[in-house]
Order: structure tokens, then sequence, then C-alpha cells
């Protein structure tokens, strides 16, 4: 006998809940696995259990259960998701953390935060969040000099982050797991087609709300003559409403930013490699034009506007993890066909 506890979250406005399973019986049933309950189970919700007590001398162990809620719309599924800090040295040296969403799944999908950004803003942890709820496991990281990561802040850094994000994928498939999928908001938009133009190895990726014009945006940041005063000054510092210093842009970061080309980068993806840009049509930081850009150089695209959407989809996150996991689901290579078992249920990678 022993104790397990399956972990079950729902989306970001309601709670996360656990079932108990305890005391269960590990028995087996001809030749395919099922939970089996030998124990009350409770929950929060209106439940009905069905269970079921194959008997028999010899049999070995396993596990099935059935659980049916009804007051939910969700369906559960007896994954265990364990949450635990990872961090990853990049190329420099320096250590990239993040939270790896472990679902027990060999496929991975990454997730990528945006300009100033940190793994734990909203987009990025309903994302992991849903994903888990699929079954699939996540990993959320800070870019150097973001958030709980080494390094410095460069206003720039486009190419780099490319390159974190390459030291993330190269540590995990070193591992054995196989990276299903890379998304990226905002900055992280460029930062996974910059990389998918130059690392032909991940079929999926996600742009939500990437900017295709790098020169746009910066007016906007650095205030009118930022070329000249850069270039006599060296720097301008970025200062918030109250006067406090947020982060100073030099001349080489701004014309890193500068020379970074989206454009080339789009027809250098190659054809085999499925990409999805989504937009909200209320984006202030990055404006929903840039997406149709997008959806004419990129090879192999499709393009889904969100009406009223703001650039981190405040209010239109289940619509956004909606489009995220089907855009997965419909595009990932399995390794085999999926197949049915005799108990009927669905035998898959995903």
């Amino acid at each position: 006998m022993t104790d397990v506890s399956v972990f079950h979250s729902l989306s970001y406005d309601r709670m996360y809940w656990a079932i108990n399973l305890q005391r269960f019986s590990l028995i087996r049933r001809r030749h395919h696995r099922r939970f089996v309950i030998s124990h009350h189970v409770r929950d929060p919700a209106d439940s009905e259990l069905s269970a079921r007590f194959p008997a028999g001398p010899g049999r070995s162990a396993c596990v099935c259960v059935s659980i049916i809620i009804k007051s939910l719309k969700y369906s559960i599924f007896p994954i265990v998701v364990q949450r635990r800090r990872v961090v990853i040295p990049n190329s420099h040296g320096e250590k990239l953390v993040g939270i790896l969403h472990e679902t027990g799944s060999k496929q991975l999908v990454i997730v990528c935060h945006g300009f100033q950004s940190t793994k734990d803003r909203i987009p990025m942890v309903n994302l992991a969040a849903a994903l888990e709820r699929e079954g699939i496991s996540a990993f959320r990281f800070d870019f150097s000099g973001n958030g709980e990561s080494e390094g410095s802040f460069l206003y720039g850094n486009y190419r780099r982050e490319a390159e974190d994000l390459r030291a993330i994928v190269q540590d995990f498939c070193a591992k054995g797991r196989v990276i299903t999928a890379i998304i990226g908001h905002s900055k992280g938009g460029n930062a996974v087609l910059l990389y998918a133009s130059k690392y032909n190895d991940i079929s999926i990726v996600i742009n939500i709300s990437g900017r295709f014009n790098l020169k746009r945006g910066i007016e906007g940041r650095l205030g009118l003559g930022y070329l000249q005063r850069i270039k006599q000054n060296g720097f301008i510092d970025v200062r918030n409403k109250k006067g406090k210093l947020e982060y100073r842009v030099t001349q080489e970061s701004l014309m890193d930013r500068l020379s970074t080309d989206i454009h080339a980068a789009c027809h250098m993806i190659c054809q085999d490699c499925r990409v999805l840009t989504i937009h909200g049509t209320k984006d202030k930081m990055v404006p929903a034009e840039d997406a149709l850009e997008f959806d004419k150089f990129i090879p192999n695209h499709k393009l889904h506007i969100i009406e009223g959407a703001d650039h981190e989809f405040t209010s239109h996150q289940d619509e956004l993890a909606s489009l995220v996991i089907q855009f997965i689901k419909a595009n990932y290579q399995k390794d085999g066909p999926t197949s049915k078992r005799a108990d009927g249920t669905i035998d898959s990678r995903m």
C-alpha cells in the first residue's frame, strides 16, 4: 500500500487542487494497466467514482482509476506534476534559471519571455500550466540579464537570446528529451524565430506578439533624436515616471537591434517548420500589422488575430492557451500511429 497525490491545475483565474488517492492496490488485469482504488477518494467537487477490483492470485502490480467530475467541464487525468527550479549554463558561462513543469512526458515545450520580462509573467505561467494539463512537460526560463538568471541586461541582445535558447535546447536534448515546440512572447517571439532561422531542429514554433520591424518602437522608449544623442554620449538612460533608472541603452546594444533583420530570418525558416503567429488587435506595444508581415514571408505559416486582445492577452488567456495547445497537437509528428487500447482509451504520445 502507498499514497500518491495527483495534481490537476485549472486555468489561471481558477484554483489549483489535488486529488489524493490513498492506499490503492496494485494489480494487473490482462495486458493493459488500470488504476484500482481500495480507499475512499475525496475531491473538492461533486464527483462520481467508479472502480473495478479484478481478483485472482499472482497478479503483478499496476494501477487504475476512473473518476468522473460532474461539476467541472475539464477532464481529470492521473498526471503527477512536479514543478522544480532548473539551472542551465549558456555559452558564456552564465546560469540561466527556469521552472520545469514535469509531467513525466519525454516531450518538452520551451516558453520564452519578452523584453524586460521574466518567466513568471502571466502569459508564460499560463501557457506552461495549460501544457501540463495536457500531460506535456514545459520549461519557462529567464534569458540572461533578466529575472533570476545571471548576466547584464542589454537592450538589443536578440541573437544572444536565441543562443540562450540554444543552450536550453541542447541541455534537455542531451538528457533524452524531445523538444516538441518553442514558444516566445513579444521579444521572445523574435528569439524563437531567429532560432528557427539558424537551427533546423524544432518543427513547431509559436510567435506571440512578436515585432517584425525592429526599427519601430524605439522612439517611444528612447525619445526623439535618440540616434544623435546616443552617438554623442555613447548611451541613453531610460527612466520611469518617478525618475528611477530602469536600464541603460548603449550604442552597441542599439546597433544590435537595428542590425537584426527579422525579414531575412523569416525567409531562412525551412518549409518543414510549422510556425504560428498570434496577435491581438488592441496591442499597443507591437501593432497587429506586424503579424501580417510575418504571414507574408514565413514559408509554412498560420496567422491568428484575437479581437480585442492586448499585448499580454490580459483578458484572453484561455483563448491564447487553447490556440497554442491546438496548434501543437495538430502539428506534432508522432513516432507512430495513434492506437487504441482494449479498454477504449487512446494510447498517444501527446
